[in-house]
């Protein structure tokens, strides 16, 4: 159960803290009568009685919110030790409302909706905390205080909240891995990324965002390509972002598109950099991809010839790690060579493409059947 910071201060030196620090403490100075009472709280070796007494805690200093937050917060450990997680969520609650940008609470809570499995309530409460933690930095410097003092004063309280903050950040990058509803999850990852601008989880929070807004759920392409954009202003080398990006960009009829494709995804095949001896599969499948993409870009820009190459590192990279993204490079380098009349080579690689089970295997037996026409044609 976590300890309450008690300290010999007086109420000017408390509301002083308060002002001035973006990140809630609950502070009981020692010698009072709050103090006292928690002190023959925690003497109780009973969870029942104790639970009695903080409730008659709550009642007695009802008049001062730091002692019924803390008392609020209390019951909600307790509860949660008790096994009774609604009990425990409800009365943390409490105790949010009574000192919100604490980030002790925040994790408590989100502790306790990690056991309900309720990744609504996670989302919440590791917004608020990221929210709080980086309200730090943009607290405002007392007249009194020196730049240099006030900068080690910020450094010194982001260090003191660093492992609540790091909880926080993860506890809500799992919650939107679980979270089966698209349209809660894209919630969930709009609210996070807010909150969260600079995450350690950034690029697979994009993936999850190019995966939900894609064809297969929300099907959004304008709110696809907003968050896109958004997140390469963040971050200009966001490889899932150029990839989300590139990969709609070659499809889109408006002028100028197509160029956009070829850009990203060639600045992907850059960043990858799946050659290197430290590539890993992720590294490597989106360089496959990447590569698949900008081959489409220059084949609708009427440079098959050129796109030829693109196809066939592509499935080189692909093989065996993506059977989708593999049956698309080709279908496409099929395409590539029928177009360019080299229809044996097309047949070969349009006859793997059609083993394939998924979205490319109807498009590839259509290009199949006009392949060998054409072929028997020749004849």
């Amino acid at each position: 159960m976590k300890r309450i910071t008690r300290l010999l201060a007086s109420s000017f030196i408390l509301l002083s803290a308060i002002t001035y620090a973006q990140i809630d403490k609950i502070v009981i100075p020692a010698g009072t009568p709050e103090d006292l009472a928690l002190t023959e709280i925690g003497k109780e070796q009973d969870g029942q009685k104790r639970t009695s007494m903080y409730q008659d805690f709550l009642q007695k200093f009802s008049s001062n919110p730091a002692a019924v937050a803390y008392g609020n917060w209390q019951l909600a450990q307790t509860y949660q030790n008790s096994g009774d997680l609604a009990k425990a969520l409800d009365y943390g609650d409490k105790a949010v409302a009574g000192s919100p940008h604490n980030l002790d609470i925040l994790v408590s809570q989100a502790s306790i909706a990690q056991q309900m499995k309720n990744d609504a309530k996670i989302v919440e409460y590791s917004t608020r905390g990221g929210e709080a933690y980086n309200s730090i930095a943009r607290q405002t410097r007392p007249e009194s205080m020196s730049d240099q003092d006030f900068a080690a004063r910020v450094a010194e309280d982001r260090n003191s909240a660093k492992n609540g903050y790091d909880f926080l950040e993860a506890a809500g990058f799992n919650a939107i891995a679980d979270e089966k509803d698209p349209k809660a999850r894209m919630s969930y990852i709009e609210r996070y990324t807010a909150a969260y601008p600079e995450s350690k989880y950034a690029d697979q929070v994009a993936q999850y965002a190019m995966y939900t807004l894609g064809p297969g759920q929300l099907n959004d392409p304008a709110r696809l390509v907003k968050f896109g954009d958004k997140a390469l202003a963040s971050n200009p080398n966001s490889i899932p972002a150029l990839l989300l990006l590139s990969n709609f960009y070659v499809d889109d009829a408006k002028p100028g598109s197509v160029t956009k494709a070829a850009s990203y995804a060639q600045k992907v095949i850059e960043l990858a950099k799946a050659d290197a001896p430290d590539a890993d599969k992720s590294r490597k499948l989106s360089s496959g991809v990447a590569h698949s993409t900008l081959g489409y870009a220059l084949m609708k820009q009427d440079k098959t010839a050129a796109a030829i190459p693109q196809f066939k590192s592509a499935l080189e990279l692909l093989k065996g790690q993506d059977d989708t993204a593999y049956a698309a490079a080709l279908y496409r380098l099929g395409y590539a060579y029928a177009k360019t009349n080299k229809v044996s080579d097309a047949r070969d690689v349009l006859e793997q493409a059609v083993k394939i089970e998924g979205p490319v295997q109807q498009p590839a037996q259509e290009l199949l059947t006009k392949v060998n026409a054409a072929r028997a044609k020749a004849k």
